[in-house]
């Protein structure tokens, strides 16, 4: 899986670079790519414009199959706003992964019936 990771009004630390890595290794589990053909481009940074306190947003955009995954978020720290950005994508990889397996059960459902009932005789 490659990764690309862009910064605004913010210094990357090192804390901050492994926690990222270790949920971005979250969501590369859920991935069925063997070739290593996915792409993660994550944007972090500090949300400009509030009057009060520092908000970081992170922005994970996912690149898998030829389709692609986007989730951002907020948070009062970095560290939340990649928790909750993974979550958002680690949802919508489930909810992918269930819909192939549910149109291929019917598929194969849909096969048995056929040659059940003698569609093909």
């Amino acid at each position: 899986m490659e990764t690309r990771i862009k910064t605004t009004d913010y210094q990357l630390v090192p804390e901050a670079q492994s926690y990222l890595d270790e949920r971005l290794a979250m969501i590369e589990k859920l991935l069925d790519t063997n070739d290593g053909a996915a792409r993660v481009d994550v944007e972090l940074g500090r949300d400009m414009g509030h009057k009060s306190g520092n908000v970081y947003f992170a922005e994970i955009n996912l690149l898998v199959d030829g389709r692609s995954l986007r989730a951002t978020s907020h948070g009062a720290s970095v560290n939340a706003a990649i928790d909750e950005a993974k979550d958002e994508i680690m949802e919508q990889l489930r909810k992918r992964k269930s819909l192939h397996r549910r149109v291929l059960r019917r598929g194969g459902a849909a096969f048995k019936r056929i040659m059940q009932f003698g569609g093909g005789e």
